[in-house]
């Protein structure tokens, strides 16, 4: 998920919302089916006059089936075929293919992109940010509303959480680590990046992980696991679990934005914990 909240005020345009709302009705299904979710309990409402606001709220719970026999395969659904973009070249070869570039080079490179659709709504491009020679590597999915004044990756609430986690969690200065998205560029309201936004953007991420060489990678929710992977995951069910990619050890976990909607001790310690092995190894 991007980093942060829509921007209030934000001039829409009806069609396009409908399609961005489309688009992320769409990807929540498939997170859902995938977390094998049935369905929701509704808690009561709110009495008047408790001073608990809606953003305040706990969330609902969810409903999960009971454990049953598996159906027989004929009788199963076909499963959702996996949204994971290709590690495509838009636009040609990078010009440091077989070797490894710098940062400064990636980023060059990337300039005043317009490679997708996302460039129209932006106002800054969000490269990356943190030391260029860092142990520890954090991937998010997007930048949101504040990232996308600043020019820089999670600096808004989700920001803040996940610099609480890097430097009380683990006592390293976020300085120190390097922090990027799959995607440069907030896509519209905060919705799911698509796969060809993905595939747009994919050579400057992969020209950051060669550029920076990580001891151990930490990716932050579902969408950058999945595509790191080359699958799509229940970040619920793999977070905590030691990963590889094309080498490097790569920890999943849950995104500062998810743990901030579901703030419960169980989902801080989780997180924690995460980190501190990621930290651990990459000391190692």
């Amino acid at each position: 998920m991007p980093d942060d909240a829509p921007e209030a005020g934000e001039p829409l345009d009806p069609l396009a919302e409908a399609r961005d709302l489309v688009a992320s009705a769409a990807a929540l299904v498939r997170e859902l089916v995938e977390e094998d979710v049935t369905g929701f309990e509704r808690r009561p409402d709110l009495p008047a006059g408790d001073g608990q606001t809606a953003e305040a709220a706990p969330a609902p719970r969810v409903a999960r089936p009971e454990p049953r026999d598996a159906a027989p395969a004929s009788d199963r659904p076909a499963a959702t075929p996996p949204t994971i973009a290709p590690a495509v070249e838009i636009g040609g070869p990078v010009p440091w293919a077989g070797r490894r570039p710098t940062l400064s080079e990636v980023e060059t490179h990337l300039g005043d992109c317009r490679r997708c659709g996302l460039c129209e709504g932006r106002s800054k491009i969000v490269f990356g940010d943190g030391n260029p020679d860092a142990d520890l590597l954090f991937i998010g999915e997007g930048p949101g509303a504040d990232e996308d004044r600043r020019g820089l990756p999670f600096v808004g609430r989700a920001g803040e959480l996940l610099t609480q986690m890097i430097e009380k969690g683990i006592g390293v200065p976020r300085s120190e680590v390097y922090i990027c998205n799959i995607v440069k560029c907030r896509p519209p309201r905060n919705r799911t990046p698509l796969p060809p936004e993905v595939a747009a953007c994919r050579p400057f991420l992969d020209g950051q992980i060669e550029a920076v060489r990580p001891k151990v990678i930490v990716t932050l929710g579902k969408p950058a696991a999945s595509l790191l992977l080359d699958r799509e995951i229940a970040i619920t069910r793999l977070r905590g679990t030691w990963q590889d990619y094309r080498g490097i050890p790569m920890m999943p976990t849950l995104h500062p934005a998810y743990v901030l909607r579901q703030y419960t001790p169980e989902n801080r310690r989780a997180v924690w914990e995460d980190l501190k092995a990621a930290w651990e190894r990459s000391q190692a």
